[in-house]
């Protein structure tokens, strides 16, 4: 006998079926890419590190309220570029 299903299976259950029903098809990843998608992620998290890195100190060093603000969202955008070309990559490596 079956153990009961838990939530998550049930949903992951369901989404499966709806994606088989609008043809997508679900294609495991290669150790290839498995492999270039970790790189693709690290050297995000090193270039993310830095920035903090660059910005904390940037900070330290102003006391304006206008500057540090631009510095700040400086930062949000720069994050956000670094997240919109991890993605990107990992996209392409996948052949999305």
């Amino acid at each position: 006998m079956d153990s009961p299903k838990s939530r998550l299976d049930i949903v992951m259950e369901r989404l499966r079926r709806k994606d088989a029903e609008a043809g997508i098809t679900e294609t495991p990843l290669t150790d290839e890419q498995r492999a270039a998608i970790t790189d693709a992620r690290n050297l995000y998290d090193a270039k993310v590190a830095e920035r903090r890195i660059l910005h904390q100190s940037s900070m330290m060093r102003t006391f304006d309220p206008a500057e540090r603000q631009t510095l700040e969202e400086d930062f949000r955008r720069d994050l956000e570029r670094l997240e919109a070309d991890r993605d990107a990559r990992i996209r392409k490596i996948r052949g999305d």
